[in-house]
């Protein structure tokens, strides 16, 4: 059963604007990520679906979570099919984001009342998920849909929108400030925020700073 309502879990994301999006398949590795995020002040965190038992690491983290980090609400990501869904939900899932739209997933969220955050490349395809209870859209990939440019003209006539930027963002100044005044409402970050070097070497401070350096930003942009 997830921790946190729907209310809350939107909240978080668009109060502080970033999710993280992380995989790994070392349990203790994951937590130490997990763990560092939190201490840089993120609230709202991505772990994907993108490996072999990736629901036994999830299932693990989010107990770790609950213990070690109680502010944090831990998601699933990567998900496009409505019975992987349903499984993470089940482990503890506080919100669902995927690659693409699926109206199955949309339809087992709802019923949960979990919030549901696909992948949209078009305006057809954000109004389709909008129609269907989707609250938040992600664009993905984002620098190949088009940038801050389509935000900006998706809000024109759809000012109610609120999209979250996936791809080809980068936790700096310059970076975060075109997303932002474009008009997302938040941001989805990968391996920028997670150096492979910090990461081997479990340098997890350098995660903290990045972490609170680019939410840092974020808030300035707004």
């Amino acid at each position: 059963m997830a921790r946190f309502n729907k209310l809350q879990v939107l909240d978080a994301i668009v109060r502080t604007g970033m999710v993280p999006v992380y995989y790994n398949k070392d349990i203790e590795t994951a937590k130490n990520v997990l763990k560092a995020c939190y201490a840089g002040g993120v609230r709202a965190f991505e772990f994907t679906n993108r490996g072999d038992f990736a629901q036994e690491v999830f299932a693990e983290l989010i107990k770790f979570a609950a213990k070690e980090c109680p502010e944090m609400i831990l998601g699933i990501g990567s998900i496009v099919d409505a019975p992987t869904a349903s499984l993470y939900i089940q482990l503890g899932a506080n919100f669902i984001v995927g690659p693409l739209f699926n109206p199955d997933v949309a339809k087992v969220c709802n019923r949960r009342l979990i919030p549901y955050t696909p992948g949209c490349g078009s305006v057809s395809e954000i109004g389709f998920a909008q129609e269907l209870g989707c609250d938040l859209c992600k664009i993905f990939p984002a620098g190949n849909v088009g940038g801050p440019s389509f935000v900006s003209n998706v809000k024109a006539p759809m000012p109610w929108t609120m999209i979250m930027a996936t791809g080809a963002v980068e936790p700096t100044e310059d970076n975060l400030t075109a997303w932002f005044k474009a008009g997302v409402t938040a941001v989805g970050i990968g391996s920028k925020l997670f150096p492979k070097e910090a990461v081997s070497s479990g340098n997890w401070d350098i995660i903290t700073t990045l972490c609170n350096n680019a939410l840092g930003y974020i808030q300035q942009a707004k």
